[in-house]
């Protein structure tokens, strides 16, 4: 049925953003100042091509469709939200990229200051713009993105007007926690095995206590096994030990000491699932393959969540969701350097039904 347009647009939408949508799961009031873009609902689509190659029902979470074009989009809802009910004036963050974005569109938003650290040179030109274009105070500094969380740390202790919005910012993975609920109310149950990359791992952390959250409010009737991937040049919580100068083609999971490290490995043990590690070039190869055979275009990081079912034997029939957590046009350097511009050929029908074969 064609919408009356003639009614008010807030009768005419039925998405309201993730704290609306699940205001009864988050700590919100009357008070707070919802500070939105119209975050979530992101598509749950079937992976047919997955699907066969692993005789399970495979999904994919597509969180490069918030406002922003990454998962971080439904934190920073809250984190803002949050941030302007304490009276602060200005967030800060350390980002390789993501976080930047989204904390710069919700601070412009909510007519903040937004201040990102970001590592010289370590950072997907496509995220960099968004964050300058929204308006952010960008600063580069000669080091890695661990030493920059840690300056953050540090202003936000210093100063009560300062707030954090990196995933060390509690509120942010509360309003992370709703893709959890999201996938379980397009499935209309739990998936047996949720994979998901691993970065600073506030995700994880996120979508654990949102399963948990649905799960003991009895909506769902069990809870995943949580499958967390690093990349094999930037995976701490796989090696024990803190990466000192963490390396990937993954740029938004290049981080060598996460934030939520422990919080990470308490999804693993309480779920019994396993974070592990793949390769740049399973990386890649499976973000070939989500582009090729899925039609789904997302940014290297995001892929790892593929590379690790590709690599992980589960068993036949099961129900399976990989977080995508970025869109593809996030880093585009990377996707230039995956193809091959074609030779230019003459502007004839002949040449070009030559070059087709028809």
């Amino acid at each position: 049925m064609a919408q009356d347009l003639n009614r008010p647009a807030s009768d005419r939408l039925t998405w309201r953003g993730v704290v609306e949508e699940y205001r009864s799961f988050l700590p919100v009031d009357e008070k707070t100042p919802v500070v939105t873009l119209g975050e979530g609902r992101t598509p749950l689509i079937y992976a047919s091509e997955l699907s066969k190659e692993k005789s399970c029902q495979v999904y994919l979470k597509y969180e490069g469709a918030n406002p922003t074009g990454s998962f971080k989009d439904r934190g920073m809802t809250m984190a803002i939200s949050k941030a302007a009910e304490s009276g602060s004036q200005t967030v800060v963050c350390a980002s390789t990229g993501n976080t930047s974005a989204s904390a710069a569109a919700y601070a412009a938003k909510a007519g903040m200051t937004c201040a990102v650290l970001i590592p010289e040179g370590y950072i997907a030109l496509g995220k960099l713009a968004q964050a300058l274009v929204y308006g952010a105070k960008v600063m580069q500094i000669r080091g890695n993105f661990d030493q920059a969380l840690q300056i953050v740390r540090e202003l936000g202790e210093n100063s009560d007007k300062v707030t954090v919005v990196n995933s060390i910012n509690p509120y942010r993975i509360e309003g992370q926690k709703t893709g959890a609920f999201e996938i379980v109310d397009g499935l209309g149950r739990v998936p047996d095995f949720h994979f998901i990359p691993v970065g600073n791992a506030g995700n994880i952390t996120a979508y654990w206590k949102g399963y948990k959250e649905y799960f003991n409010a009895g909506i769902s009737s069990g809870l995943p096994k949580m499958m967390g991937f690093q990349a094999a040049g930037s995976a701490p919580i796989v090696l024990g030990h803190v990466v000192e100068n963490p390396d990937t083609v993954a740029t938004a999971i290049r981080i060598g000491n996460p934030a939520s490290w422990d919080n990470a490995v308490a999804a693993k043990n309480e779920s019994g699932g396993l974070i592990d590690s793949v390769e740049d070039s399973e990386i890649l190869a499976a973000y070939r393959f989500l582009a090729s055979r899925e039609s789904v275009f997302c940014e290297p990081a995001s892929a790892a969540s593929v590379a690790g079912l590709l690599r992980t034997d589960i068993p036949k029939g099961s129900t399976v969701v990989c977080v995508l957590t970025g869109h593809g046009l996030k880093d585009p350097d990377v996707a230039i350097s995956q193809i091959t511009v074609p030779d230019a050929v003459d502007a004839t029908y002949e040449a070009i039904s030559k070059e087709l074969g028809v």
